[in-house]
């Protein structure tokens, strides 16, 4: 970054630092800060490595999306979620068989736990969840307990899949501003549109063929963490693997909040994953309407041998499917297949030949393609976009 937009941003976010600080401040001596609430994020670890990340805001009564909601509800909704309250210095404790940790949240309302356990975790499921409780706040709450998912992949799990989620697993029209405008603002967890077959896909790609369901999904975006809460409402309405959300930081703090290098978000948080399961191999998905096959080209480079297969849901024109096109090629020299899909089908197709997938369960994807696109009943499509 320039010299002079360093300085400009580092003037900004010290504005921006006095600002909230002084509102912050108000509102406490006059008591109208609203209910705290901790929202913990579905995280990864190990039984050797806890990591749990969240939030504490203020509540801001955010309302779950309905099918029928009106076009102004889902933009208020959405305006609560950028429009948020965070609260600095409050502590939460994490409860753990070994003894309890504690965190305290930065002037964002963010909290890490970042540490190796006393013992081992177990778990017999794919999820470990553990106790968590606000237990000290620079305004009213309630000690409730929620509980932190982090999510711990299985010794017999047979591969993960990292995958984009707009215009990956959601119709986000990110590649024509009009149309993801309307989306993003005007639309909710139902009325959000899957792309075609993506949840029997993905539901397949989980199953694996050890037929255990336990194949690990991480999703990488460069979507903000304030959309977090829609995300995971979207994806649990539509049946879509849950998994860990890495999303962006989004405000001035955010490092590429000028610069917009959200590729070095995604390689991060790719390389990370990659590097916490060391004996796991990956299937990566994405789009070629922004950066994902040249991320993903990236990826492959620093993990030689770890990539099983890329798959490239194509949504875009011109230079970046000519770009595209190009990667699938130098991949291909390094002995990692691209496939450039427009449909789900495609991809399910050449996953069963290579023994990622049943090839049994195709045609529940094709149904499920067929369904989403309203070719045949089964699913109701919102007529959003």
């Amino acid at each position: 970054m320039q010299n002079w937009k360093k300085k400009l941003l580092n003037t900004a976010i010290q504005l921006d630092d006095i600002f909230d600080k002084q509102v912050y401040r108000l509102r406490q001596r006059l008591g109208t800060m609203d209910t705290l609430h901790v929202f913990p994020f579905r995280t990864y670890g190990t039984p050797h490595h806890v990591y749990v990340r969240g939030r504490v805001l203020e509540d801001k009564k955010i309302t779950s999306g309905r099918k029928g909601d009106h076009v102004f509800t889902n933009l208020l909704n959405m305006y609560k979620r950028f429009e948020t309250d965070e609260v600095p210095g409050a502590t939460l404790q994490l409860h753990l068989p070994g003894g309890p940790q504690q965190a305290i949240t930065d002037k964002e309302g963010y909290f890490v736990f970042n540490f190796k356990p006393a013992t081992p975790l177990l778990s017999e499921e794919l999820y470990f969840s553990i106790p968590l409780q606000l237990v000290d706040a620079p305004a009213p709450f309630t000690a409730a307990v929620v509980q932190a998912e982090m999510m711990i992949p299985p010794a017999d799990a047979e591969y993960g899949i990292i995958s984009d989620i707009d215009d990956t697993i959601i119709r986000t029209g990110a590649t024509n501003l009009l149309a993801m405008g309307k989306t993003v603002l005007f639309s909710n967890a139902v009325t959000r549109l899957p792309f075609a077959g993506v949840t029997a896909f993905y539901q397949s790609l989980q199953l694996g063929r050890n037929g255990k369901r336990n194949n690990p999904f991480f999703y990488v975006s460069s979507s903000p963490w304030n959309l977090y809460d829609l995300l995971v409402d979207y994806m649990d309405h539509h049946d879509i693997p849950q998994g860990p959300l890495l999303l962006r930081d989004f405000g001035l703090q955010s490092e590429s909040f000028m610069s917009g290098d959200y590729l070095s978000h995604k390689f991060t948080a790719i390389k990370q994953i990659l590097d916490t399961y060391p004996q796991l191999n990956f299937v990566l998905v994405g789009d070629s309407g922004e950066q994902d096959p040249l991320i993903y080209q990236e990826v492959v480079k620093h993990f030689p041998g770890r990539i099983i297969c890329i798959y490239i849901r194509d949504v875009a024109a011109g230079i970046k499917q000519e770009t595209a096109q190009q990667v699938v090629l130098e991949l291909k020299t390094a002995g990692v297949e691209m496939i450039l899909t427009e449909h789900t089908v495609k991809a399910a197709e050449h996953a069963a030949s290579n023994g990622l997938i049943f090839t049994a369960e195709i045609p529940a994807i094709v149904q499920d393609k067929k369904e989403d696109l309203g070719e045949v009943p089964g699913k109701v499509e919102s007529g959003i976009l």
